[in-house]
């Protein structure tokens, strides 16, 4: 599995920005797909993930409300929807595969598999 992430930029605080990630090969039904972050100095969070059968979604605190996942199944894609950006926002914005997931796992970043390289998000004040 391949994962390449798309759409990183400079947007102003209370701008928005629609990131892309591309999953090249099968993910599974029961699987899930993540969207995470790392800053400067930072350890990585997770920021939000669906579930790939049902569409269940999980955001972290930070971002509710201001984010929005979702995907396309028939494209293999997953989108993340960031709208009044912050300046903490700020990071490395990272998509990766859980092959097998469910509700208590899927916030969980050591389940995940396959990572993409990243993309960078940078919010000016």
């Amino acid at each position: 599995v391949t994962v390449v992430e798309s759409g990183g930029g400079l947007v102003q605080a209370g701008g928005s920005l629609r990131l892309s990630c591309e999953v090249f090969g099968r993910i599974f039904r029961s699987g899930a797909v993540g969207w995470f972050r790392q800053a400067p100095g930072k350890e990585r969070e997770t920021v939000a993930a669906i579930m790939w059968s049902d569409s269940t979604t999980y955001y972290t605190d930070s971002v509710q409300g201001r984010f929005s996942i979702s995907r396309d199944k028939a494209k293999n894609t997953v989108a993340l929807q960031m709208n009044s950006l912050k300046p903490e926002d700020t990071a490395v914005y990272y998509c990766a595969v859980d092959d097998w997931s469910n509700a208590d796992r899927i916030s969980g970043i050591r389940w995940y598999d396959d990572w993409g390289q990243g993309t960078l998000v940078t919010v000016s004040s």
